[in-house]
């Protein structure tokens, strides 16, 4: 028990100088009613059941705490030892699941969909880094915040659950924070990068237009029939306070344009921006997002689509069944209906392409199938690595070049897919890459995965095994 009670927020001592705003200064808060640090009702779901959550600096300092042993041994190792000013890097992470209704239980009625809101400390530095995380996509390293019974898409209920979050957030960065780590009372400061958010998410979150928008990218201004022009040279340009900008245009209207003019002006921001999220690429959802626009390719090319004019529903039905029973033979890939991590990993290789190339008619095509797959396999490890600089210094030089020979492959042998359209997270793959490494030093290592892999414990402890043997 005493062992357990340490390892939870709420019992080291702490204090912030100056004193946060609108959080009380009682340091030994355990788990808390979500809702606390909001006053209107919401009415639909009883409100004391519908989420439950830690206090934002209470959870930061358990968190350090956890990593005190870490923290000395670094300063040891760089021959520092000095209390002032540490400076820590947060990565936030939260996505919404689907399905958590119990399979038998009668507790109280909630919505059977939940969002988990966790972060991970990734990095603590003196004049030098004293702790990096090792494993940022851990769900080890991902310490949950905050669950919620809402559903992702309830904009206005989500945004309600998390104010208090957002509230504690803004008040901790004007603020440092004094803890005894080592023994020392030492100050430290916080930084707060949102990176760990599907597009979905990401869009909710900055007031942008769901994903199907003419506005195709969350990093640029971009349309969808610019972007499948020009798949290559973008910069990266929105930012969290322009989105504000943005939104205050949108509502005022200060032009008196038509609603076509004043949609183009802001490029798609039609909502208040509520968090601030740090515009990058999410990796994970890049791979899924990448490999179903792959498995679609090769369901036309089997079924030589850039000879047709607009082939029935039961052709295209007839070469993903050809295309299903093909990787079910040689891959031992069954089907499934929503493309996953797993899924994708195993269909982005050589050999999947070379048991799809038996299927193509022609030669010229299979050999662009495999010089498509083998630059997305040269592009990948950019930004799935946690450190690319180390891990895949060549692909990460080739990048750029790699980029622009796909985005030729896609617009000349395979235009009859790319006329005027492009899939999001592939206009990102090809756009942003390069920029994003630049700034952050990594893609993989800000990326969801260690808060979706957690998804997973939060099902377990539900005792809730849904989606385990969906297929079809």
């Amino acid at each position: 028990r005493a062992a357990e009670k340490e390892l939870l927020p709420g019992f080291h001592d702490f204090e912030w100088q100056p004193a946060l705003k609108n959080v009380s200064p009682c340091c030994n808060v355990g788990i808390i009613n979500g809702l606390s640090g909001w006053t209107s009702s919401l009415d639909d779901a009883p409100a004391d059941t519908i989420t439950r959550r830690f206090r934002y600096d209470v959870a930061l300092v358990s968190a350090l705490k956890d990593l005190e042993e870490d923290i000395m041994e670094g300063l040891k190792n760089s021959g520092l030892d000095d209390t002032s000013g540490f400076s820590v890097m947060i990565k936030e992470s939260c996505d919404g699941m689907g399905d958590v209704s119990e399979k038998h239980g009668g507790g109280p009625a909630v919505p059977e969909k939940a969002v988990r809101f966790s972060f991970t400390i990734m990095s603590v530095t003196l004049v030098t880094t004293v702790f990096t995380e090792p494993k940022p996509n851990s769900e080890l390293s991902c310490k949950p915040l905050c669950l919620m019974f809402v559903d992702e898409s309830d904009h206005e209920t989500l945004t309600a659950v998390l104010g208090p979050i957002v509230a504690e957030r803004n008040a901790m960065k004007e603020s440092r924070l004094i803890l005894s780590i080592g023994g020392l009372a030492r100050s430290f400061r916080f930084h707060f990068r949102g990176t760990g958010y599907d597009e979905k998410m990401v869009r909710e979150m900055e007031g942008l237009e769901a994903s199907g928008s003419t506005y195709v990218c969350t990093l640029c201004d971009t349309t969808r029939s610019e972007a499948s022009q020009n798949m290559v040279l973008h910069a990266i340009t929105r930012s969290h306070d322009e989105n504000l900008e943005r939104y205050e245009i949108w509502r005022k209207n200060p032009y008196s344009e038509s609603v076509e003019e004043l949609r183009d002006r802001v490029k798609g921001v039609s909502a208040k921006p509520f968090m601030e999220t740090q515009p990058t690429l999410d990796a994970l959802h890049c791979d899924i997002g990448n490999a179903s626009e792959f498995y679609k390719i090769f369901q036309d090319e089997i079924g030589e689509v850039y000879t047709k004019v607009n082939p029935t529903r039961e052709e295209r039905r007839s070469w993903r069944t050809a295309l299903d029973k093909q990787l079910r033979k040689k891959l031992r890939l069954k089907p499934i209906m929503r493309m996953n991590g797993n899924y994708a990993r195993r269909l982005m290789t050589q050999e999947a392409v070379e048991a799809v190339c038996e299927l193509v008619p022609t030669e010229e095509r299979r050999e662009a199938l495999r010089e498509l797959m083998r630059l997305y396999l040269q592009m990948k490890p950019v930004w799935r690595a946690t450190c690319p600089a180390k891990e895949c210094p060549d692909q990460l030089c080739r990048y750029s070049f790699n980029s622009q020979r796909f985005a030729d492959l896609l617009s000349s042998t395979f235009k009859y897919r790319y006329n005027g359209k492009i899939t999001n997270y592939l206009h990102k793959t090809l756009a942003h890459v390069p920029e994003i490494i630049e700034r952050d030093g990594s893609i993989g290592a800000w990326a969801s995965e260690g808060n979706e892999s957690a998804n997973k414990l939060f099902r377990r402890f539900r005792k809730m095994n849904a989606r385990q043997s969906k297929s079809f």
